[in-house]
């Protein structure tokens, strides 16, 4: 066996790696297309701690079965999203915090700058209980 040869498992381990990275890219421009900060609390610290939440019926999760889906996909799923940080999603899901009720959208005015372009109430948690 020659020497450098690569194997199966080499080529596995780079394939998981690199869909890894693909996630990691993915998640950096889906958080900048959303503002990158939570819209309630202005979190932004960590981009670990920052997380979607879907303001109408979810059709996938962004990383559901060990799937990596398009920017374009991507981009549409995030039109029916907010951007939080992981303690106010919680509390969002219990109850204890309301969304505003305005969110920006992919519409940009002339300096590029996000302007906020129609209301979205959140069908998930505002519903009676």
């Amino acid at each position: 066996m020659k020497k450098g040869k690569r194997k199966y498992r080499d080529r596995r381990e780079y394939l998981i790696q690199a869909v890894k990275k693909r996630r990691k890219k993915l998640k950096q421009m889906a958080v900048e297309y959303l503002g990158g900060k939570c819209m309630i609390c202005g979190y932004n610290r960590c981009i670990n701690a920052l997380e979607f939440h879907h303001l109408e019926d979810k059709r996938f999760g962004f990383s559901s079965r060990g799937i990596t889906r398009s920017w374009r996909r991507t981009k549409e799923e995030l039109k029916k999203c907010v951007l939080v940080c992981s303690n106010c999603h919680k509390e969002i899901h219990a109850g204890l915090v309301q969304l505003p009720s305005v969110r920006m959208d992919e519409k940009r005015g002339e300096n590029g700058k996000a302007r906020a372009s129609r209301v979205i109430p959140c069908q998930i948690t505002s519903r009676e209980r």
